[in-house]
């Protein structure tokens, strides 16, 4: 049925409306957005499964292989592309290389170098408990015969999707969302995604862009269950990517509650929990709640990847009290096992915690604070919105008045000019956004390719600006887009939602943030120059 409604689909380029039109049946996994139709050729060598799983690709994994093919180097190839758009922290290789080279490290015994029990060697089993014991802020020790461990959480999502779901049923999730759990559910499981549309607007309930609300998904899950679709489980990103958003104590109860009337697995992916890198930001783990409304089905994973800027070592963790599903995921465990070595090496890191926590946090925050800052105050000048966070290595950037039309063919083709001036970025499409033309820019990297990579997006922007005013000047009638700078315009330099009381900082940002898009709009300088003035 899918390979079928590839080859019949033709060039749809759609946009919110049209997305929302067409039955959750067709739209839970689109395949046009991982693979272009008039480029398909069905192998005869390949199952339909395999055909399926060879085009089950889009714009971030054309991106990727374009990088890979041409990775800029400051010496070696300097007009080389620029990777924003593959969630990694390069600021820290230097702390971490010097950890996993300490003695402490290289340790060679039989154990390591024969098969272990599948879930992960228990002396590492024992290390997690105690490390999510810890930084979760449990109420009472993890146990850790309630630890699996695996070689990362892409393998965690498609283990559970196929232990929780049957083929052709569905895990509820809000967009935008990490695109990469679509390949993970699907591709195994077949198991596909229903939607809760999340947009910019203020309205309702909403206070903030984006905001995920019992309702919007309340909404999701009965539109699916009256179009037949079986649902068996909600999955939860806190700190969420590519938003940043950081839910509160009281809107993950509520998210639990809801599933728990609804008999809803919850699996909660908090691996971006240890890159909160702003003091005024709280991070709540699911973990360190006093009571779960439905701890039989509520899953909480977690990795090295992101919060150790090691995303080379593959090791995820699932923590769950149900025995059945513990059982279900080890039996897969075989296919997803991490090397005896990498295993001691892991649990001598998350042993280390006089390290983690006087050396590697600290200087970890203040990096990703400093990229940070420097990235949204060069959006700022550029008067360029976006959502102001203090969780994870990106930032949700609003580039809807770069668009003339407003699809998402227009911001593809925008997609495809940013990595023509050799700088990749994810575009909205990529995490199912609703609406075309917001982008992902991660801002985890060195000074000197932040600001080579920042002058290359600023070279893009300025050339579409120009092009707009001037097809605006040729067609002075059409004032189509005319409404596109909404409400959220006047919160998206907000910066800590959860925190009232820094209002009045806020504020002061976005003022000075407005004054620098006035100074570069303005032709004053350029008419009373300093020569002008002697």
């Amino acid at each position: 049925q899918a390979l079928s409604e590839i080859t019949g689909m033709g060039g749809r380029g759609g946009d919110l409306q049209e997305t929302r039109a067409r039955p959750l049946s067709e739209r839970r996994v689109d395949m046009h957005g991982f693979c272009s139709p008039s480029d398909f050729q069905r192998s005869p060598y390949l199952s339909a499964r395999g055909n399926i799983a060879s085009i089950f690709r889009g714009s971030t994994e054309e991106g990727y292989q374009a990088y890979h093919a041409d990775k800029y180097d400051e010496d070696k190839n300097p007009n080389g592309i620029i990777n924003f758009g593959t969630s990694e922290n390069k600021l820290c290789f230097d702390l971490m290389s010097k950890r996993l080279t300490q003695t402490d490290m290289n340790l060679m015994e039989p154990p390591l170098l024969q098969y272990p029990d599948w879930t992960g060697h228990m002396f590492l089993r024992e290390e997690v408990a105690r490390f999510l014991t810890y930084y979760c802020k449990a109420p009472a020790p993890l146990k850790a015969e309630n630890v699996i461990v695996l070689n990362g959480c892409g393998s965690l999502f498609s283990v559970l999707a196929t232990v929780l779901c049957d083929p052709g049923e569905a895990v509820l999730i809000a967009t935008p969302f990490y695109g990469g759990i679509t390949q993970g559910v699907f591709l195994y499981g077949n198991v596909k995604l229903v939607y809760a549309y999340l947009d910019s607007k203020i309205t309702g309930t909403s206070t903030r862009p984006f905001q995920l609300t019992v309702e919007k998904l309340e909404k999701a899950l009965q539109n699916a269950r009256a179009e037949g679709v079986t649902v068996r489980a909600l999955i939860l990103l806190n700190p969420q990517n590519p938003l940043g958003d950081i839910y509160s104590l009281s809107e993950l109860r509520d998210y639990l509650e809801f599933a728990k009337r609804h008999e809803l697995h919850v699996i909660v992916d908090e691996i971006y929990m240890l890159s909160v890198f702003d003091e005024s930001a709280t991070f709540h783990s699911v973990l360190g709640m006093d009571r779960l409304p439905d701890p039989q089905r509520t899953h909480v994973m977690w990795g090295i990847s992101k919060d150790f800027a090691v995303s080379g070592i593959r090791f995820g963790t699932l923590y769950t009290e149900n025995k059945d599903v513990a059982n279900a995921v080890a039996s897969l465990c075989y296919f997803h096992g991490v090397c005896g070595p990498v295993q001691h090496k892991v649990a001598q890191l998350l042993r280390d915690r006089d390290w983690i926590n006087q050396v590697y946090l600290r200087a970890n925050h203040a990096r990703l604070k400093a990229a940070h800052t420097y990235v949204t105050d060069e959006l700022k000048t550029l008067g360029v919105p976006f959502l102001n966070r203090n969780a994870g290595f990106f930032v949700w950037i609003d580039f809807r008045k770069y668009l003339k039309t407003g699809t998402f063919e227009e911001e593809m083709l925008l997609w495809k000019r940013f990595l023509d001036n050799k700088v990749l970025l994810s575009c909205g499409k990529a995490f199912e956004c609703s609406e075309p033309g917001w982008f992902r820019i991660i801002f985890a990297d060195k000074t000197h390719r932040l600001q080579l990579g920042m002058q290359r997006i600023r070279k893009v922007l300025e050339e579409r600006e120009q092009e707009i005013l001037a097809e605006e000047k040729e067609q002075p009638c059409q004032s189509e887009q005319d409404g596109k700078a909404d409400s959220t315009d006047e919160v998206i330099f907000v910066s800590r939602h959860q925190e009232p009381t820094s209002a009045s900082s806020s504020n002061l940002g976005d003022l000075i943030g407005l004054l620098q898009q006035q100074m570069r709009s303005s032709d004053w300088l350029q008419k009373n120059t300093a020569e002008q003035f002697a």
